[in-house]
């Protein structure tokens, strides 16, 4: 590999791992880029590019967040799929698999092709006339004391009935574990090409969650006595107090490919996730659920340096 290309989180500090990243990239006279708006985060080595021209100058891109980072790295590169790794710095993350004290390893079996590639689908949408990607879910949310969101749902052209709610979430398999998960909706194996449509809170209308083949497309269209509402895609807002519009979705397969170095071990760390998701317990009760010296090292990691 040639080129790597960073997507840093927004907010949390990335010092130490892009340092980590950039001290074994010269090392092995790899060029690393990163997008233009984040190039006062990086050292001067690291070459600023337009976001859009990323993914085409980089042979793989490395994620250093949290999920929400990961998704946007698949969304950069969803026209020309890159390997993306993931490098840990959220909280309870789903996609990223390598925590910061195993990159330079990670880093080494990536240029090796030591690794499996995960593939990951995506809903295209038309978003009232605007085109966007969501590799987790697009969802139709109701702005707080505004009403709920009514909307008629059609599958291939064909009207189903109609939702009356606070959120209405359509979601890929991979997106099953977040905000459908949350509504209540089923959890999706990776492996089944599919979409769910799920609503939540319910008052009206379609109760449960719509099971789809990947094969048929979802027409919503917002009803005349619908509220105002928002449109997210993958949790980010992208349009605000909408009256009227529709949103068409259809199935994209194959369109992220995720680094895994270790699939099994990613599998079994990621239930235990969702298991601790069901427990009705804070993160403080959670913590005294581990062993002694796990919740010791947690604690020092915890602490704030010495001044």
């Amino acid at each position: 590999m040639a080129g790597l290309g960073l997507v840093l989180h927004p907010t949390r500090d990335v010092t130490e791992v892009v340092g980590i990243i950039e001290r074994w990239a010269s090392r092995h006279r790899i060029t690393l880029l990163v997008r233009a708006e984040d190039r006062q985060r990086v050292p001067s080595g690291v070459a600023p590019v337009p976001a859009d021209e990323l993914a085409a100058h980089a042979d793989a891109l490395i994620s250093i967040g949290g999920d929400g980072t990961m998704l946007g790295a698949l969304r950069l590169a969803v026209r020309d799929p890159k390997p993306v790794l993931g490098v840990h710095l959220g909280r309870l993350g789903f996609l990223v698999e390598v925590e910061p004290p195993d990159l330079p390893r990670a880093l080494e079996r990536l240029v090796e092709h030591d690794f499996t590639i995960e593939s990951h689908a995506c809903l295209a949408c038309d978003v009232c006339g605007d085109d966007v990607v969501a590799f987790n879910d697009i969802a139709l949310v109701r702005q707080p004391g505004a009403g709920f969101v009514t909307a008629t749902l059609a599958v291939d052209g064909q009207r189903y009935g109609y939702y009356r709610c606070d959120a209405l979430v359509v979601s890929t398999p991979t997106g099953s574990t977040a905000y459908s998960y949350a509504a209540g909706g089923p959890l999706i194996s990776p492996a089944t090409e599919a979409m769910v449509v799920t609503p939540s809170a319910p008052m009206a209308g379609i109760s449960r969650s719509v099971l789809l083949s990947a094969h048929e497309t979802v027409h919503l269209e917002l009803r005349a006595d619908s509220a105002p509402v928002a449109v997210e895609m993958d949790g980010l807002l992208i349009r605000q107090a909408a009256t009227e519009g529709s949103v068409h979705i259809r199935y994209v397969k194959d369109a992220g490919r995720v680094v895994r170095l270790d699939p099994r071990r990613y599998q079994e760390r990621n239930q235990l996730k969702l298991s601790l998701l069901d427990l009705p317990l804070l993160p403080d009760q959670l913590r005294e659920l581990l062993p002694d010296g796990l919740r010791e090292q947690l604690n020092r990691r915890e602490l704030p340096p010495p001044r």
